[in-house]
């Protein structure tokens, strides 16, 4: 049945000995899943964020790796389908979003400079009824400024229902939290919706950075985006800036930011602090 699921609706299959197989693994990756929650072993890692103008650091971007026992450090793209097939994707975010938080507290407490950290939300996690009192509980106990908050979406999260969308990110910004769309220009944002959602900064998916200097329609994508945040008064971020010739390129349009390799890869907690002076 659930075989014949994933391929669609309306359809049937016959059984054959590798589903078994295949239950057997994902129920096994499904309890390493939940242990990993349990016993700790998720871990962030913080993906600074420059200012073009100024080349100061004005924020990062938390990034889930799994620490699994016996296997090391995992990266995402090893991982994430796993959590959206398994249903764990609401705790496992909520879980990032509370540490976030936490990390940014006792970096205050530490005396260091600061800056906002940008949190990735799922679709299950945006459209659950208590998403709003989950983040506002979580601000409430780690007792984090929500100015030091940012929660990214993608464009399929906002477009799914806008009405909806639009009441709950108004919320958002009267408690203080910032808003970004993450990888933009891969969705289906009109522009009559995008000036209606109350959102603070653009984030330029790095399918068109990545050869934004050698393919002139990437170029193009690219400038077109910057050029309409500019006139919607939106920050741009482009992610993962690789080369100076990127650079030049990003700034030469406008682009108010960027994070990638350029700079740094994405930095265990206790790296990170060492840049924030």
């Amino acid at each position: 049945m659930y075989h014949a699921k994933e391929l669609g609706h309306n359809n049937f299959q016959f059984y054959n000995p590798t589903m078994n197989v295949r239950t057997s693994e994902r129920f096994v990756l499904e309890n390493s899943l939940r242990r990993a929650l349990k016993q700790n072993e998720f871990v962030l890692f913080y993906h600074p964020i420059f200012d073009l103008a100024t080349q100061s650091l004005i924020g990062c971007e938390a990034l889930l790796r799994w620490q699994e026992l016996g296997r090391g450090l995992l990266l995402p793209s090893e991982f994430l389908p796993l959590i959206e097939a398994s249903g764990l994707n609401v705790p496992i975010n909520h879980w990032v979003l509370q540490e976030a938080c936490r990390q940014i507290k006792v970096w205050q407490s530490q005396g260091l400079n600061t800056v906002p950290v940008a949190v990735n939300l799922s679709a299950a996690q945006f459209k659950r009824r208590d998403f709003l009192s989950s983040v506002t509980e979580t601000l409430t106990n780690s007792g984090l400024d929500p100015h030091y908050l940012d929660l990214d979406l993608t464009e399929s999260i906002v477009m799914g229902d806008a009405e909806t969308a639009i009441g709950i990110l108004r919320s958002l910004k009267e408690i203080g939290i910032s808003i970004s769309v993450d990888d933009f220009g891969t969705g289906y944002s009109s522009l009559s919706h995008l000036r209606r959602f109350p959102i603070d900064t653009l984030k330029i998916n790095q399918s068109f950075v990545r050869d934004l200097t050698t393919d002139v329609d990437d170029a193009a994508i690219t400038a077109a985006i910057i050029s309409m945040a500019k006139s919607l008064r939106l920050r741009v971020v482009a992610e993962d800036v690789e080369t100076k010739e990127q650079l030049d390129f990003l700034r030469g349009q406008g682009c108010d930011s960027v994070q990638g390799f350029y700079y740094y890869p994405a930095l265990p907690a206790e790296e990170f602090a060492r840049i924030l002076v």
